[in-house]
C-alpha cells in the first residue's frame, strides 16, 4: 500500500513550498541521573549552583533529586539545538563534584527503592505529585531517563499551507488538525523510530526484580532480553499502569478524554499521561485549558532513548532523521486511529521490542509481513519525498541511507552496537567509562560556550554563568557581543561582558582617555607616571633628544587590549623611536610618552568594592631548546589549544609583527636565531594577554594595601567594573608613596584571564558580574 500523498507534495511544489516545509523549530529535553565514581546512583542533593529548581528554565530536576533535566530553548535549526544541549551538558558536568552524568536510559547501580531520593521541589503540589508517582510506579522505574524531541513547523509555512489546502477552516483548527494527524501517524509507526533510536538493550541487576528475573545474563550482573533494543520502551519501562486510549481525532476529544481520566483518578494529572507522543501548548501552566484556548503549539516525542554512543545522548543524524520522519507523517495518507488502531499500534510497539525488526507487523489483513519489509517501504517513500521536495540536499539522502543500513543490518543499530560493546565489559563498567570520557570532554570545553564560539571568550563565560543560574539571554548584536540578560522582570543590557549599566558613559570616557585618567588619579593623590602627549609625528620627533637616554613607554591615548604600545628599557635609535610613534598613531590621533615605571606589572580586576582577582602578566615569550629558531618556537607555542585569536581563548597567540621584531633588534637578535636551552626570549615589553602574554594568578599573594589602592583608583574614576594596571616594585612590601604606580585603568577588562589563568585559581569573575547585576 502506498503511504505517500503525492498530490499534496505536488501542491507544495506548485506553490513553491517544497523548501519551506523543512523550516521549523526544534527543542530537546534530556534527563540524566548523577552517579558516583563507582557507577552507583548519587544520593547527593541537586547542585545549588543551578538555583531554584522551579525557576531555572534550562537545568531542573525530574522525579529524583539525583536526576538532572536539561531543557534547550527552541531554535530554528537542528545544529543550534544540538549545540545548546551540549553546552548545557558541559555546564552541568563542570558543577558536579566527583560525580558524572549517566549516559544510559537504564539506571546505574541502585540502592533499595526506599533509599532513592525523591526531588525536593520546595512546592507542596510538586512534592506530593512525585511521592504519589513513587507509590504508584516504584522509584526505580521513575529513574528511567531519555530525550524528549520537540518540534513545530514554521508558522508562516503553516499559514500558507492552510491557504492552499483548507482555507474554509479557521487557521487554529487547521493547525490543530495538522499536528493531530502527525501525532496519529507517529503513534502508528513509532515502532520504526524506536528501532532506529533505541539504545538501552542491557540493564543492571539492581533494577526492578521482576524485570531482572525474566532477563538473560552472561555474567549475573548485566541483563537483557534476546531481541530487546530499548528497556525504557518495554513493559519494564516508562509507561502507564495500563493502556490508556485517548482520542487524537480532534483536540476537543483529546482534552475531554484526558479530563475524564483525571476525574476518574486513573491519572494523577495530565503530566502522568505517558503517551509516546503528546501535543503541547506554548505556556504549559494549565495545559488542557490552554490547548482548547490557544491550540497546539508543538509536538513532543517522548520515546527517544539516551544514546551512550554520543556525548549528549543523541546524534545530529538521528535528530535529522526524526525531523524527516515527522514530515513523512504529514505527507503520508491519513488513516483512522480509533481504539482498535491504538491497540494495534501498541501491539506493534511491543512486537518490535521483543522480536526485533525481523518480527511480524500486525495489521488487519490475514497475512503477516515483517517489520523489516514495511520499514524498507517507508525508507523508499522517504527517499522519494526528498527527491520530490529537495533533491539538492544530499545530506538528507545520506541520513536515510544510514537508517536503511541499520534496518538491513540490525547488529549495526545503536542497540546492536551498545549490546555488543557491553558484552565485552559489563553494563556498569561500559557506561561508567563513557560517563567519565564525556566528563573529560566537558572539562576540555570548560571555557567554551558550544555554538557561541564566535563571541569573545569573556562574553561566552558570562552567558554560561547566566544559563547555569537560569538567567535567560538574547544576542542583540552578535558581532558586537551585545546581549540582554533577563530574570523575571529584571533586564540588564551588557556589551563585551563588562560594559554594563553599573558604569556611566562619563566613567568610560575617563578611563578611555589616558590623559584624563592620569589627571583624575593625581588629584586623588595616587601615583602615576610622568610624561607628555603628542598630536603629530613631527612634534614627537622634536622631543627625541629629551628622551633618548631614558626608559620610556609610547602608547595611544585611548588604547585598550595593549594595542599600539612600545616600551624602551634600553638605548634606542631615532629610527626605532619614530617607528614606535608611527605604530601608536595608527590607533589614535594623540600618543602618550610616559616614563617607564620599575617593578612588575599586575592587573587588578575591581568589581564593586572588592578586587576579584590579581594577575601578573608575563610578556610574550618563548623558551629556547638549543635546536629551533625563535620563529619556530613561536609557532610551536602557538599550537597550544588554549591560544587563539580574537579573545575567544584564554590565551592569545604570539604575534610575529613589527613590535616583536623591534624588541628582538634592540637585543641584537633576529627571528632566525637559535636560543640556548632554557633561555627565555621575551618578544614584547608590555605584558598584555592580548599580545601573547601569559597570565599568573597572584590574588592571594598581593597585600591588601595594593588592593585598596586599586579600589581607590576605580572609585576616583567612578568605575564599578574596571581593570587597574599597577607597577609594583616588590609585593613582599606594603604599599608606600614611592613603590608603586598606576599606569592604566581599563574600562573593558577581560574576565576570562581571571577565570582561566595560565597558572592559578579560577576567580569566577563571570559569577561576580551576575552578582552585581542580579544579586547573589
Amino acid at each position: 500500500m502506498a503511504l505517500l500523498n503525492r498530490k499534496l507534495i505536488q501542491l507544495l511544489k506548485d506553490n513553491h513550498l517544497n523548501k519551506e516545509i523543512f523550516h521549523g523549530e526544534f527543542g530537546l529535553e534530556k534527563e540524566n541521573v548523577r552517579v558516583d565514581p563507582e557507577g552507583r546512583l548519587a544520593l547527593t542533593p541537586h547542585p545549588k549552583a543551578f538555583g531554584n529548581k522551579l525557576e531555572n528554565p534550562y537545568i531542573q530536576t525530574d522525579f529524583s533529586e539525583s536526576q538532572v533535566e536539561m531543557v534547550t530553548p527552541s531554535f530554528d535549526s537542528i545544529e543550534e539545538t544540538y549545540n545548546f544541549l551540549e553546552a548545557l551538558q558541559d555546564i552541568v558536568s563542570l558543577e558536579l563534584n566527583e560525580e558524572y552524568l549517566w549516559p544510559s536510559s537504564n539506571p546505574p547501580m541502585l540502592p533499595n527503592d526506599k533509599d532513592i531520593p525523591i526531588a525536593k521541589m520546595g512546592n507542596p503540589v510538586e512534592d506530593e505529585y512525585r511521592h504519589q508517582l513513587a507509590e504508584k510506579y516504584g522509584r526505580k522505574r521513575q529513574l528511567l531517563s531519555g530525550i524528549h524531541y520537540n518540534f513545530s513547523f514554521d508558522e508562516q509555512f503553516l499559514k500558507k499551507l492552510h491557504d492552499i489546502t483548507d482555507p474554509q477552516k479557521s487557521f487554529k483548527d487547521f493547525k490543530d488538525a495538522t499536528y493531530l494527524k502527525i501525532a496519529r501517524n507517529l503513534l502508528r509507526y513509532r515502532w520504526l523510530l524506536i528501532f532506529l533510536t533505541g539504545a538501552s538493550p542491557v540493564f543492571d541487576k539492581t533494577y526492578m526484580e521482576q524485570c531482572v528475573a525474566r532477563g538473560e545474563s552472561d555474567d549475573e550482573k548485566s541483563f537483557y532480553y534476546l531481541n530487546m533494543n530499548s528497556l525504557r520502551n518495554s513493559e519494564c519501562g516508562y509507561r502507564n499502569e495500563k493502556p490508556l486510549y485517548v482520542s487524537f481525532d480532534s483536540l476537543t476529544e483529546y482534552v475531554h478524554d484526558l479530563q475524564a481520566l483525571i476525574e476518574s483518578e486513573e491519572l494523577l494529572s495530565v503530566k502522568e499521561f505517558y503517551s509516546p507522543v503528546r501535543v503541547k501548548t506554548a505556556r504549559g501552566k494549565h495545559p488542557l485549558e490552554e490547548l482548547l484556548q490557544d491550540g497546539i503549539a508543538y509536538l513532543e516525542l517522548r520515546f527517544i532513548d539516551l544514546n551512550p554512543l554520543y556525548k549528549i545522548g543523541i546524534s545530529k543524524e538521528s535528530m535529522t532523521f526524526i525531523h524527516l520522519f515527522i514530515l513523512y507523517m504529514l505527507l503520508k495518507e491519513d488513516e483512522p486511529f480509533g481504539v482498535e488502531d491504538q491497540k494495534m499500534a501498541n501491539l506493534n510497539h511491543d512486537q518490535l521490542i521483543m522480536e526485533g525488526i525481523k518480527g511480524c507487523l500486525h495489521d488487519y489483513g490475514d497475512s503477516c509481513g515483517t517489520m523489516e519489509q514495511k520499514a524498507l517501504i517507508c525508507m523508499q517513500e522517504m527517499q522519494d519525498m526528498i527527491q520530490l521536495l529537495n533533491p539538492e540536499d544530499k545530506q538528507l539522502s545520506n541520513v536515510l541511507n544510514g537508517a536503511k543500513d541499520k534496518i538491513l543490518n540490525p547488529d549495526q543499530s545503536f542497540a546492536g552496537i551498545v549490546k555488543s560493546e557491553v558484552q565485552q565489559s559489563s553494563f556498569i563498567k561500559y557506561h561508567l567509562n563513557k560517563a567519565k570520557q564525556y566528563a573529560k570532554e566537558s572539562l576540555a570545553n570548560g571555557y567554551r560556550f558550544v555554538g557561541y564560539e564566535d563571541l569573545e571568550l569573556s562574553t561566552q563565560l558570562l552567558l554560561k554563568a547566566a544559563v547555569k543560574r537560569g538567567i535567560k539571554f538574547q544576542l542583540l548584536d552578535r558581532e558586537e557581543n551585545f546581549v540582554v540578560l533577563t530574570k523575571g522582570d529584571h533586564k540588564e543590557y551588557v556589551k563585551q561582558a563588562t560594559k554594563t549599566s553599573l558604569d556611566s558613559y562619563s566613567t568610560i570616557l575617563i578611563m578611555e582617555n589616558k590623559i584624563v585618567t592620569k589627571e583624575v588619579l593625581k588629584q586623588q593623590g595616587i601615583r602615576v607616571p610622568s610624561g607628555e602627549a603628542f598630536g603629530d609625528l613631527e612634534a614627537a620627533m622634536n622631543a627625541y633628544g629629551t628622551y633618548r637616554n631614558k626608559r620610556i613607554v609610547i602608547k595611544p591615548k585611548s588604547t585598550n587590549f595593549g594595542l599600539g604600545i612600545t616600551i624602551f628599557t634600553d638605548d634606542f635609535s631615532k629610527e626605532d623611536y619614530q617607528k614606535a610613534f608611527a605604530i601608536a598613531f595608527e590607533h589614535d590621533r594623540t600618543v602618550l610618552l610616559e616614563e617607564f615605571m620599575t617593578g612588575k606589572e599586575y592587573r587588578f580586576l575591581v568589581m564593586g568594592d572588592e578586587v576579584v582577582g590579581v594577575l601578573h602578566r608575563v610578556p610574550a615569550n618563548v623558551v629556547g631548546d638549543g635546536v629551533h629558531t625563535i620563529e619556530e618556537l613561536v609557532h610551536e607555542k602557538n599550537k597550544d589549544p588554549l591560544r587563539g585569536r580574537g579573545y575567544k581563548t584564554p590565551l592569545e597567540k604570539i604575534r610575529i609583527g613589527e613590535a616583536e621584531e623591534m624588541l628582538l633588534k634592540n637585543h641584537t637578535m633576529t627571528w632566525s636565531d637559535i636560543p640556548p636551552l632554557n633561555e627565555i626570549i621575551y618578544l614584547r615589553e608590555n605584558s598584555n594577554i592580548s599580545t601573547g602574554g601569559d597570565s599568573l594568578d597572584f590574588t592571594d599573594e598581593i597585600p591588601d594595601s595594593y588592593k585598596d589602592l586599586a579600589i581607590q583608583s576605580a572609585k576616583a574614576a567612578g568605575a564599578t567594573i574596571c581593570g587597574v594596571d599597577m607597577m609594583i616594585d616588590d609585593i613582599r612590601e606594603e604599599a608606600s608613596d614611592t613603590n608603586y604606580s598606576i599606569i592604566e585603568i581599563n574600562f573593558n577588562p577581560a574576565i576570562h584571564i581571571h577565570c582561566y589563568p595560565f597558572k592559578g585559581k579560577n576567580r569566577q569573575a563571570d559569577e561576580r558580574i551576575l552578582d552585581l547585576l542580579f544579586g547573589e
